[in-house]
């Protein structure tokens, strides 16, 4: 940033000393006139010798390599290439050799054949290749021969060595190998032309030199022959071109590798062990060849940088060394000031002569700076305008300088340019809507371009289909689009291609082949329309639409076309409005799909159990209902009023309202007896009692077979099992929960508990581990054991964990009493519920699902407006007397919407005729339900005024109750 306290210049003195910096330079342009001019000889004429130079090595090389070429060609018609087998082979061994004999930069001739067979021989020139191939001391020569095992299909290598006079030193026995010459780029390349040609350059795997591959094959054929020629002559030639003792000269391939350098040998590097590679242009250890690669400099033609206060000049030129070759760069770099040592000196004795001159200028440049300054100090204080957005200050200047007054009209443009983009995005990002922003970007687009129509279109992903959504023109406006077809994207038409494209497309649209769009045609009534189609694009460059100018063409060798700068304008509108469009598009997905989520959830907990029906589904119908009336009455709820983010929250608060009910057992909402877990534990009683009855009965039998009286005995046994069937009819009659247990009740209950049985078998096995964890908590006893027919035994008690305990100072602010235990399953316990089915514990358990809810709904991330969702949602079993559940509000700690949610859910549950549990209550019933909740304060009194004065009731029960519920009510009666 700009220090605001440091000082800065005037417009003025920034002007004069600009003028006086620029006759300065006039005048330092003449001082060194001189120096240019002799500056110039000197390096034209350096250029020229580079050029010579560059040339000198170029036919160095041509004379070097040409000849190989010429011997590869040769070579290719000796019967060397149709020989079949390793004799026909060697018996060619004198013409390769002849033809390696005197080329030094001949490394070896090896021929491919088609089968994958290899045939090669090398010149061992020097003792380190003899090292490399463990060689006899007279070898002169090295064949490699590579065939292929006809039945077992592996590669074989037999070495052969020879001294100058071609006898056979020595044959190694033949070897396993993977070496495919088929698969080398020498070979592949000559496949692919009819010319010798050469690969580009490498670093020889035996040699540890660099060097390249020519290859040829004749035509017709698909054996190769292929010539190793080594580079590392070109080395020692580039030293004998160096203009200066600190040139720099080098041979660098199309990857930056230094295939030959004015230091011979340095361009190769030795890695560990036995590996070596090419140095690249950056691992050279040339101090200016690295500063060249770090600022990619390198390039083809003159050279001139600058390396640590040294002004270096060069040259570089490209070649192959074949038709077919990657291209090599050729560079050679000097000091300018070796080049320019005598230029130097001259131009420092004259700079002294002309430096008083040139200060006679400056008084004339500080008039001509003040002249301008005016104006152009004007310029800057609308530029000040402009960069604070103020464009409502006219035109400030009108200057006689014609580059100054065109200049103030650009920035009167560009003011107005920028004023009126700033609004049409301002506008765009105050549009909630998708279709209304569709429609805006529409119009303004017709203002902005001055066409005479615009038509946007949109691609539908649902199913890849381009839609026309908005249609103005300059004439009638907005039109409708009834007529106009919809596009693949994928189709051959010119609005689907143009879609697909990132550029602008422009063609003209004739009647007789309109692609059905003769709707167009008869809107403008002419018979050819110029389409100018801007493409909507998202951030990931997919096609989303089309926005396209219409241009009414009058005379067809006439057409109508937009400036050049409306265009541009266009399409930077149109770029924005892809963004505008993509994000307002994905926010309205977002939307639809967290409300298919929420129904999805919704219907879910409706559908899990019976009990609960399409409760989910319209507890937000009717609060909607209550919370449209609310906004529609003048009386008590006339400061009430939801805005579109209210609705969204009301929207989602209703059908989100239960959506806790998730965690809630499925057994414990649909227990319908009182022992009922997952099953009905009655059963085990029953079994109990089964055998207190059958004890009974081997009694009687062991008392008949002591010699017992047998008439007495069965009146005593038929007395015990009528008093067992009895106590377990009364066992199983208070299992059904139907009516209030009375402590008379209760009492008989405990003495039907002191019955005992014998248990002979094992409790503790073939249980889960929880059960066990339970049971062994007391005592195991030896068997049988005599136990009681009901119990409320310590394994019936399941314990509550400690992440299900909520603390008194919850940040929730939930004021509940927690039980202590999550479920109690003793059988005493259970049968003495005094009413109804569920004990204590299951109660909780069902209310929780509002604590749930809560808990559940508090964990998303929502937006600002919707921040009340969990308040709305969770507020439905509050009462107004601060009783409630589960933080026990009053009515004004408790928004509105939530009260209405109130309503609606205990309506619905009233009414509803889906609960398999009770029958639907009429709507009468319903109403005087509900009095008696307003009576008590349960519910808000004035808003269940108006659910009955609007008429909401009864319009949600023609819509969703059954005719037959449907009853008279006198509302009088209930309004306050």
């Amino acid at each position: 940033m700009i220090n605001e306290k440091s000082y800065r210049p005037s417009f003025y003195l920034t002007i004069n000393s600009l003028f006086i910096v620029f006759i300065l330079i006039v005048g330092g342009i003449l001082v060194w006139h001189n120096y240019r001019d002799t500056k110039n000889i000197v390096l034209t004429e350096v250029a020229l010798e580079y050029d010579q130079t560059m040339g000198a090595f170029l036919k160095d090389i041509q004379h070097t390599y040409k000849p190989i070429f010429d011997t590869v060609h040769l070579l290719s018609m000796t019967p060397v290439m149709e020989a079949e087998t390793l004799d026909e082979r060697l018996q060619q061994l004198s013409v390769l050799v002849a033809a390696l004999a005197g080329k030094t930069e001949l490394a070896g001739l090896q021929i491919g054949y088609e089968n994958g067979d290899y045939f090669i021989v090398r010149t061992v020139a020097t003792g380190r290749v003899r090292e490399l191939f463990f060689a006899p001391e007279q070898t002169a020569y090295v064949v490699d021969h590579i065939t292929t095992d006809l039945l077992s299909g592996k590669k074989f290598l037999e070495r052969f060595f020879y001294d100058g006079a071609m006898l056979e030193l020595l044959r190694r026995p033949p070897e396993a190998t993977e070496y495919d010459p088929r698969i080398r780029p020498w070979y592949i390349q000559a496949l692919q032309t009819e010319r010798v040609s050469g690969v580009e350059p490498y670093l020889f795997y035996f040699l540890k030199e660099i060097g390249t591959t020519i290859s040829y094959r004749k035509p017709g054929s698909r054996t190769v022959i292929a010539a190793d020629v080594t580079l590392m002559q070109l080395s020692e030639t580039l030293r004998q071109y160096m203009l200066t003792t600190s040139s720099e000269i080098a041979l660098i391939d199309a990857d930056g590798m230094i295939i030959a350098y004015n230091k011979p040998g340095q361009n190769i590097i030795k890695l560990d062990g036995d590996h070596f590679k090419i140095a690249h242009i950056g691992e050279l250890g040339s101090e200016i060849f690295s500063f060249m690669n770090k600022q990619n400099l390198l390039h083809a033609g003159p050279l001139q940088f600058q390396y640590q206060g040294k002004d270096w000049h060069g040259s570089a030129r490209t070649f192959t060394l074949s038709e077919q070759g990657r291209e090599l760069t050729l560079v050679m770099l000097s000091p300018l000031e070796e080049l320019l040592s005598n230029v130097i000196a001259m131009v420092r004795r004259s700079l002294l002569i002309t430096l008083g001159i040139l200060l006679l200028s400056i008084p004339l440049a500080s008039f001509v700076a003040r002249m301008i300054s005016k104006d152009l100090n004007k310029l800057a204080e609308e530029a000040v305008m402009i960069s604070q957005f103020k464009f409502d200050q006219p035109r400030v200047l009108h200057s006689k300088i014609k580059e100054v007054d065109e200049l103030a009209r650009s920035m009167e443009l560009m003011k107005n340019t920028i004023s009126r983009f700033l609004a049409l995005l301002k506008s765009l990002a105050n549009e909630q809507n998708f279709d209304s922003m569709l429609e805006q970007i529409t119009e303004e687009t017709l203002n902005v371009s001055e066409t005479d129509g615009v038509l946007t279109w949109f691609v539908d992903d649902t199913n890849d289909m381009l839609k026309p959504v908005a249609l103005f023109s300059r004439d009638k406006g907005k039109s409708g689009l009834e007529g106009l077809p919809s596009y693949s994207v994928v189709g051959k038409q010119s609005l689907a291609d143009a879609a697909r494209q990132s550029n602008v497309s422009h063609w003209l649209l004739r009647k007789d082949d309109n692609d059905g769009l003769s709707e167009l045609f008869r809107m403008f009534d002419v018979e050819v329309i110029e389409v100018t189609a801007f493409p909507l694009r998202n951030r990931k460059d997919e096609g989303i639409g089309l926005l396209c100018l219409l241009h009414k063409v009058t005379d067809e060798s006439l057409e109508n076309e937009a400036s050049v700068g409306r265009m541009d304008f266009v399409r930077t509108f149109s770029g924005f409005a892809s963004v505008s469009l993509e994000s307002r598009h994905l926010l309205e997905m977002q939307k639809r799909l967290m409300d298919s989520f929420m129904h999805l959830l919704a219907g879910a907990i409706d559908a899990k159990s019976p009990y609960t029906g399409g409760h989910c589904q319209r507890v937000p119908v009717l609060a909607k209902m209550l919370a449209k009336a609310a906004c529609q009455d003048d009386g008590l709820f006339k400061d009430y009023q939801l805005d579109e983010d209210g609705w969204e929250a009301l929207h989602l608060a209703g059908w989100l309202h239960d959506c806790g009910k998730v965690t809630t057992p499925e057994y414990v909402v649909d227990k319908a007896t009182k022992l009922e877990t997952i099953y009905d534990r009655i059963h085990e009683i029953r079994t109990r009692f089964e055998i207190l009855k059958r004890d009974a009965e081997i009694r009687y039998w062991e008392q008949v077979a002591d010699g017992g009286d047998r008439p007495a005995l069965r009146k005593i046994l038929d007395r015990e099992q009528r008093e067992i069937d009895e106590d377990f009819l009364f066992v199983a009659g208070c299992n059904l929960g139907d009516e209030i247990v009375t402590p008379e009740q209760v009492e008989r209950l405990e003495q039907i508990a002191q019955r005992t049985w014998y248990r002979t078998l094992d409790n503790r096995v073939g249980i889960s581990w929880e059960e066990e964890k339970r049971r062994s908590r007391q005592p195991k006893v030896e068997l049988p054991a005599e136990e009681c027919i009901l119990a409320d035994r310590v394994d019936h008690l399941i314990e509550r964990s400690e992440g299900e305990r909520i603390p008194a100072d919850n940040h929730w602010g939930f004021k509940i009493n927690v039980p202590e235990y999550r479920y109690n399953q003793g059988e005493l316990y259970n049968l003495k519920i005094g009413r109804g089915t569920l004990t204590a514990e299951e109660r909780y358990k069902i209310s929780d699902h509002v604590v749930q809810t809560i808990i559940m709904l508090e964990k998303l991330p929502y937006p600002k407006h919707l921040r009340e969702v969990p308040a709305i949602a969770g507020g439905h079993h509050e009462t107004m007397d601060g009783n409630g559940y589960p933080k026990k509000l009053n009515k004004d700690q408790i928004s509105l919407t939530a009260r209405m949610m109130a309503i609606a859910d205990i309506f619905e549950a009233l009414t509803a005729s889906d609960r398999p549990y009770k029958k639907a209550k009429k709507l009468s019933d319903s109403i005087r339900v509900m009095s008696f909740f307003k009576k008590d304060q349960h519910i808000d009194p004035d808003l269940f005024d108006l659910f009955l004065r609007s008429g909401v009731y009864l319009d949600y029960a023609r819509e969703y109750l059954d005719p037959g519920q449907i009853d008279e009510v006198d509302i009088a009666s209930y309004l306050s």
